[in-house]
């Protein structure tokens, strides 16, 4: 396999996976300042909504963006989330982007597969799945007594 090198990030040909080469900007001590003022002031996420498969409590996408929003604006932060999706694993991935006032950054990317039917609420589905997990993972944040891997696998 060969690779091309495609706007700081390096491609691998014949395949649909994409490694980031650049997962930060060059310097990233003023993000890491306001992540660390956010990661204080964020008890954490409540979990409003109930799996009525697995009968487990949760925080969907719009709970956590409620309860993240305001303490990401008092430090200067902000998210951006994005999606592709690729033929050769059959997943959507999803990218999300942690930026300062300063214009530092990180990104992290996450391969969701896509299940059930593979109709558009399959495909939704995925992409808000990852997207809670990315916003989770990128932030730092905990959801209350996080159970969904624990309920999934009893089932």
């Amino acid at each position: 396999m060969t690779e091309d090198n495609v706007k700081g990030m390096t491609v691998p040909q014949n395949s649909g996976e994409r490694r980031m080469e650049e997962w930060k900007s060059p310097d990233i001590t003023e993000l890491i300042k306001a992540l660390v003022t956010f990661q204080g002031g964020l008890a954490s996420v409540g979990k409003g909504k109930t799996n009525p498969f697995f009968g487990s409590s949760y925080a969907d996408i719009n709970d956590i963006l409620i309860a993240i929003r305001p303490e990401l604006m008092k430090s200067g932060l902000a998210i951006t989330q994005g999606n592709r999706y690729c033929t050769d694993s059959n997943g959507f991935y999803v990218t999300t982007m942690l930026v300062h006032s300063s214009g530092q950054w990180l990104k992290s990317e996450v391969r969701m597969p896509i299940g059930g039917k593979k109709d558009s609420q399959a495909v939704g589905s995925s992409i808000t799945y990852g997207r809670r997990y990315g916003l989770s993972a990128i932030l730092g944040i905990s959801v209350e007594a996080d159970d969904d891997g624990n309920k999934a696998i009893k089932q």
